[in-house]
C-alpha cells in the first residue's frame, strides 16, 4: 500500500508543479521515477515517453498511467493518473475564475508572459534529455558514446519529413524497423 501512496503523491507533486504541458513535464517525471525512486530505467523511461506520444491523450497523463502500471499494476496506473491530473483540474478552474476577473490587468498579462518563458525553458530541457538518451544512451554526453546510427536515422527521418509527402507515422515505422535491423 505504501508504494501506491508514493505513486499517487509523487505524481500529485508532478502535476502540481508542472507548467507548460506534456513536454515540459518530462524532466520532472524522469527525476522522480528514474533518478529519485529508481522505479524504472532510463531505457524504460524513453520507451514509455515514446509510447505516450503515440497513444491518444495528453503526454503527462499517458506517461503517468504507463509508469503507474509498470510500478503498481492497475491500481498504480489509476492512482498515478489521478495524482497527475488532480491539481491540474483544480488549478485550471481557479485560473479560469482569475482570468475571467482580471483578464484586462497589465500585471496579469505580464505574469502570463513569464509563465510562457518558463514553459519554453522546460520544453527545451525535455528535448535535450530525449536527444541525449537517443544519441548517447544516457544524459551523460560523451563523444565516445555517440550512437552514429541513431544520428543518421534521425537526420534521414527529418529530411524525409521535410522533403517528401510521406506520412510521418510511416517514417517512424521505417526508422524503428531500420533500428532493429542495425
Amino acid at each position: 500500500m505504501n508504494l501506491l501512496f508514493q505513486l499517487f503523491f509523487d505524481f500529485f507533486k508532478i502535476g502540481l508543479f508542472s507548467i507548460g504541458g506534456g513536454y515540459a513535464i518530462i524532466p520532472a517525471i524522469r527525476d522522480q521515477v528514474v533518478i529519485l525512486r529508481q522505479w524504472i530505467t532510463y531505457q524504460e523511461f524513453t520507451d514509455i515517453i515514446t509510447i505516450s506520444q503515440m497513444t491518444p491523450g495528453p503526454l503527462a497523463v499517458n506517461t503517468s498511467t504507463f509508469v503507474g502500471m509498470r510500478v503498481g499494476g492497475l491500481a498504480g496506473a489509476l492512482l498515478a493518473t489521478v495524482g497527475c491530473i488532480f491539481m491540474g483540474v483544480v488549478i485550471t478552474v481557479g485560473l479560469y475564475k482569475l482570468f475571467s476577473k482580471y483578464s484586462y490587468s497589465a500585471y496579469f498579462k505580464e505574469m502570463l508572459k513569464g509563465l510562457k518563458s518558463a514553459s519554453l525553458g522546460l520544453i527545451a530541457s525535455a528535448a535535450a534529455i530525449i536527444l541525449a538518451l537517443a544519441f548517447f544512451g544516457s544524459e551523460n554526453i560523451k563523444l565516445s558514446a555517440l550512437n552514429m546510427s541513431s544520428v543518421i536515422i534521425c537526420m534521414t527521418a527529418l529530411i524525409l519529413v521535410r522533403k517528401t509527402k510521406l506520412n510521418p507515422i510511416v517514417i517512424m515505422i521505417l526508422c524503428g524497423m531500420i533500428n532493429v535491423i542495425i
